[in-house]
């Protein structure tokens, strides 16, 4: 008798706990908001506009876009730190507005790997290195070896703010090219950069891809190489800086993050969405589009690895090459 008491009262238990887990409220219940380190028409900004499309179907709620520009998405950033982390606030952002700025800040305003909860890693590629048609080169090595030939400094490139990935890149290639010396003009956003580029204001520097590929397309600029391990797809005949002999494996990605504190379980939601989107044919296509080479399927853990990992390599190339700006 004892026995078949002790079995009704264990599975009495076990059936109160499978009801509390499906009593807990469901989410989400309403909008959530979607921070974009970026401007309208930027790489972040379009990633968070598909994203935000797909999870509104997949959810059945709006996932409604606030673009918060300016200060190499610090300004974005910011905005998510001080939203709580119940869920309804996601902030999508790229690998140097997430790892590159407090590595390079006076005061770092926050820490990429303990200040956020990480959802997911979107995509992995590169940067593409420009030039206006006037520049009289062809590939890297002619570009190394039209700076060698102007006096240090003499020459300027641009990127899309000081600490960008465009900055730091430019900056590795320079250190490993011997340590030729350039002007940075920094730009507040990757489309101003572009039309600078293309009228020749500033003829040197290295684009988002998204931003890059019509420019090259049409001929209005020239793409002379890609950072990251991949070629971009819609420009095959473009090489690696690895393949042209300048050693470059960094990539850059655009990622999702979470106010720490977001539950565990809107967390997972969201990571696992988000790779069965990426592993879609159609969604795939979409991002080609941007300018990705490559869609790593990533956990929440894995990314915050790859952060790490990013961290220590980018902040020895801004130690090198003396980065650093005060704090505001």
């Amino acid at each position: 008798m004892n026995q078949i008491i002790y079995r009704i009262f264990a599975i009495t238990i076990g059936l109160l706990g499978l009801m509390a887990a499906h009593a807990q409220p469901a989410w989400p219940t309403k909008p959530v908001r979607v921070i974009v380190a970026g401007g309208a028409g930027s790489g972040t900004d379009l990633t968070a506009r598909i994203f935000a499309d797909a999870f509104s179907k997949s959810f059945g709620q709006p996932f409604v876009i606030d673009n918060k520009v300016g200060a190499n998405g610090l300004i974005a950033t910011d905005a998510l730190m001080k939203s709580p982390g119940d869920g309804y606030s996601i902030l999508v952002t790229y690998a140097a507005a997430h790892v590159i700025n407090p590595l390079i800040m006076e005061k770092a305003p926050f820490n990429p790997t303990k200040d956020f909860a990480p959802v997911v890693q979107i995509g992995s590629g590169g940067n593409l290195l420009m030039v206006h048609p006037s520049v009289p080169v062809k590939n890297l090595q002619e570009l190394l070896a039209y700076i060698r030939s102007q006096p240090a400094n003499s020459l300027s490139y641009g990127s899309w703010g000081d600490g960008s990935g465009g900055h730091l890149t430019m900056e590795a290639l320079l250190q490993k090219a011997g340590n030729l010396k350039m002007q940075h003009v920094p730009y507040k956003t990757t489309s101003t950069l572009v039309t600078d580029l293309v009228g020749g204001h500033v003829k040197i520097a290295f684009t988002a891809i998204a931003n890059g590929i019509p420019m090259a397309q049409s001929g209005k600029l020239r793409a002379l190489a890609v950072s990251g391990p991949n070629r971009v797809p819609q420009l095959p005949e473009v090489r690696t800086m690895t393949e042209q002999g300048i050693p470059f494996e960094m990539a850059s990605w655009y990622a999702i993050v979470a106010p720490l504190g977001t539950p565990p379980a809107v967390v997972d939601r969201l990571n696992k969405e988000a790779n069965r989107l990426m592993a879609a044919p159609d969604m795939a296509e979409q991002m080609l589009k941007i300018g990705f080479s490559a869609f790593p399927a990533n956990t929440p853990q894995q990314f915050q690895q790859s952060i790490e990992r990013d961290s220590g390599e980018w902040s020895t190339i801004a130690r090198a090459a003396g980065i650093k700006l005060p704090s505001n």
